[in-house]
Formats: C-alpha cells, sequence, structure tokens
C-alpha cells in the first residue's frame, strides 16, 4: 500500500528531478559500451575459440560461439518483451515505476558483476549471466522512457532526451578509458602480463558504477507517479490488456501505427549493429582489441554529438524529415561495411555510425514521446508498448544475424540483411511524412 508520505506531486520542468533522470543514461550507459559493445565481446570471442575452432559446447550442445552471443541476446530481449506488460502493469497498479526500474537495475549490475567469473571452465556461467545483464539493462529502460513525458514538457523532450544520450556517452567512455588503461597497462595497477584479470575486473568495475550512480536518479525520481484503482485479482494479467488497448489504440491511429513500424524495423537494424559490431570486426576481420576498443570509444564521442546535432536538426526540419536521414546514412554505411577489407574502413565506418547512432536513438525515443494523445496519463502502458516493440526488433535482428551466419558461414551477409531492415524502415517513415506534409497544406489552405 503507498502511505501518503509517498505521494509527491509531478511537477514537469523540474530541474533537479531532470538531471536525476538523465544521470541514469550515465549510470547503465557502462553496461552498454564496456559489457555489450567493447571488452566482452573481445574476451567472449577470445574465450570461446580454440586457434581456427569457433565451435563452443554449451551445456553439451555444439554451436558456434557468435551465434550462440547472439542468440543470448535474443533470449534476453524476448524475456524482457513478454514480461514487461506484467511488470508495468504492476508498476501501474502501485505507481512505483521507479521500484520496477531499480529492481532491474539491480538484476543488471549483479549480473555484470558475476561475469567477473566468465573463463574457459564456465562457459555456462558466463553466457547466462551476460543475458541476464542484457535482461537488467532491457527492463529497467522501459520504466526509464516511460518517465520522460511524466517530467518533461513536450517542447523540452527533443533537448532532454539528446541530453540523456549524450550523458549516457561519455559516462560509458570515462570507465571504458580506466578500463582501457588497466587492460594496455596492467602493470599499473599491479597485475601481471598477458593475463586475463584486467578483463574481469572491469565486468566489476560495471557493477559498482552502475549500482552507485543510480542511487542519484532513485533518490531524484518521484516514488509514485499516475496510480490506477484497479482489483487485485487483474493485476497479473491487466499489462497484457492494457497493452492490448495500446495495440487497438495505435492501430487506429495511422500516424502511430506507421511510426511504430518503421521504428521496429529501424530498431532491427540499430540494436542488431549495437551488439555485434565489435564481434564482426574481431572475428571476420581479425582487428585487435588495440584498435576495436579505441573505435569504439570513437564512436561514443561522436554519439555525443550526433544526439546535440540530430535533435538541433530536427527543430529546424521537424523529427520525421531527421529521422529520415539517419535511416538513408544507416542503409548506406551498412552496405559498405558488407564490403570493407581493412582497418581504415572499419575505422571510418565506425565513425560515421557513431553520429547516426547518437541521432537515431534520441529522436526516434522524444518522436514517439510527441506523438502520444496529449490528454493520456497512461505512460506506462504507452512506453510499456514502445519498448516491447524494441526488445521485439532487437530478439528479431540478432536472431536473424546469427541464423544467416549459421546457414552462410559469413557475418558479412548477414550486415547486408541489416541494410534491407533500414530500407523497410524508411519506406514506412516516409509515407508517414507524406500524409503528414499532405494534412498540413489541407489545414494551410484552409
Amino acid at each position: 500500500m503507498l502511505k501518503r508520505k509517498d505521494v509527491q506531486a509531478i511537477v514537469k520542468g523540474d530541474k533537479r528531478v531532470i538531471r536525476g533522470w538523465v544521470m541514469y543514461d550515465w549510470a547503465n550507459s557502462v553496461y552498454q559500451l564496456t559489457i555489450a559493445s567493447a571488452i566482452f565481446p573481445i574476451y567472449y570471442n577470445t574465450i570461446t575459440r580454440t586457434g581456427d575452432d569457433f565451435m563452443v559446447s554449451f551445456f553439451g550442445m555444439r554451436v558456434i560461439n557468435t551465434v550462440l552471443y547472439s542468440w543470448a541476446i535474443a533470449v534476453a530481449y524476448l524475456l524482457v518483451a513478454i514480461g514487461s506488460p506484467l511488470f508495468s502493469s504492476m508498476a501501474d497498479y502501485t505507481g512505483r515505476r521507479k521500484g520496477f526500474m531499480r529492481a532491474f537495475t539491480l538484476i543488471g549490475a549483479t549480473a555484470c558483476g558475476a561475469l567477473f567469473f566468465f573463463d574457459k571452465e564456465h562457459i555456462e556461467l558466463g553466457v547466462i549471466a551476460f543475458g541476464l545483464g542484457t535482461l537488467g539493462y532491457g527492463g529497467s529502460i522501459v520504466f526509464y522512457n516511460s518517465f520522460l513525458p511524466v517530467i518533461a514538457e513536450p517542447e523540452d523532450q527533443d533537448r532532454i532526451s539528446a541530453r540523456g544520450y549524450s550523458m549516457g556517452y561519455l559516462g560509458g567512455v570515462i570507465l571504458l578509458l580506466f578500463n582501457l588503461l588497466m587492460i594496455i597497462k596492467p602493470g599499473l595497477f599491479g597485475m601481471a602480463e598477458n593475463t586475463s584479470l584486467p578483463a574481469r575486473i572491469s565486468f566489476l568495475s560495471v557493477f559498482i558504477w552502475w549500482i552507485a550512480f543510480s542511487q542519484i536518479t532513485f533518490s531524484r525520481l518521484p516514488k509514485y507517479t499516475f496510480r490506477k484503482r484497479m482489483k487485485r485479482d487483474s493485476v497479473i494479467t491487466n499489462g497484457y490488456k492494457e497493452l492490448r488497448i495500446v495495440f487497438n489504440q495505435i492501430r487506429k491511429s495511422y500516424k502511430l501505427s506507421m511510426y511504430l513500424s518503421g521504428f521496429f524495423f529501424l530498431m532491427m537494424g540499430v540494436l542488431t549493429t549495437m551488439f555485434m559490431a565489435v564481434t564482426y570486426g574481431e572475428k571476420e576481420m581479425g582487428l585487435t582489441e588495440d584498435v576495436l576498443i579505441p573505435t569504439v570509444l570513437a564512436i561514443q564521442l561522436v554519439g555525443m554529438f550526433g544526439a546535440v546535432m540530430f535533435a538541433r536538426i530536427s527543430e529546424k526540419i521537424g523529427n520525421l524529415r531527421a529521422l529520415m536521414i539517419t535511416i538513408v546514412a544507416w542503409t548506406l554505411v551498412c552496405v559498405a561495411a558488407g564490403y570493407i577489407t581493412n582497418t581504415t574502413q572499419f575505422v571510418s565506418a565506425a565513425v560515421f555510425i557513431g553520429i547516426i547512432m547518437g541521432g537515431s536513438q534520441s529522436l526516434a525515443r522524444s518522436t514517439y514521446s510527441k506523438m502520444l494523445p496529449a490528454d493520456t496519463t497512461d505512460h506506462t502502458s504507452f512506453f510499456s508498448f514502445y519498448d516491447v516493440m524494441e526488445k521485439l526488433a532487437t530478439v528479431a535482428g540478432t536472431f536473424s544475424f546469427g541464423a544467416i551466419e549459421a546457414i552462410t558461414g559469413s557475418m558479412r551477409y548477414s550486415v547486408l540483411a541489416i541494410a534491407v531492415f533500414f530500407v523497410i524502415s524508411l519506406l514506412f517513415i516516409f509515407l508517414l511524412y507524406r500524409r503528414t506534409w499532405i494534412e498540413a497544406r489541407v489545414n494551410r489552405a484552409i
């Protein structure tokens, strides 16, 4: 039961609350950078290969190491997609979405810490801990995103969303720089050369960072948000009913249905690229951590610039046109990535990806936030649907990536398939933009 002292008035535009919200990007993005994008993929590939043998045993099953990696991501996000309606329903009933966000944070951060024990003798532990870390990260984002329309005015949401992503990139870079120094110069930290200890300590550092800085967020976000009174026996199933209600609302809205269709294929490409880029460079091109980790750092730095740049572009030309620019750029870079053969080409493509990655993710979130019905207080359910779409897109993208590699024996074909996802996304967003443009002309004529 909520106590009277827990109820807080929610004032949009409160700078202290917004700073607290933004800090969660700073806190959790170290997972995305150190675990999902940089150090863990390289460490995983090293641990799970023997010479030119890329097969690994997982509970007695023989599977290609990178296929297992991509499918572990798919399973984690599938669990988030299935479970988030239940947790969103419980958050709506209790008004305590922050409590659920805190629980997923604890799961994700603790799992990252458990990766410290991942080695050749504990493959299953490593894969499961990585999956749980991904589950915790994805689950917490459901509730994190749903706070944006609650705490910020519509006209400020592009800027605040971009600010969050920029803070996330910066925080991730700071910790990665520390971990990179520890890996390259282990002697400075009293560790022997050619040991896996620095990499494993970096996983532990993610646990500490994520838990510590998220406390700033949890201390500032309101304990209580819009609460729904419902029968207690409906709490378990209500989230799925709410999802169906939201789906029916979206289905009746041309703009929302077209946008979310485009968003689905956009995220299939963006998130699969985020998760698989370093693995692709290490396995398909033979690049070492000396090239890959600095490249990931460069992506994060230009990603901050990209998020801010596209927020300003959207102010001048509108969200949809700005988003279409990023999708066209994604398509071109994926086609080019399928044919790159050297380090210079890989790094150039990665820097370009960083710019459009920051812009496309930030714009996707804020554009959806602006499209929600103005009179709704049901932000959790709408953002639950948004996040279910995002997670299912990750499932479809990473599963397809692994399946294509398993069938063809090459990750290059998987990369080219991602370009197709972006082309489909562009089609939906263009049709939405065209309808919006026509309606605007008619209204001006009237």
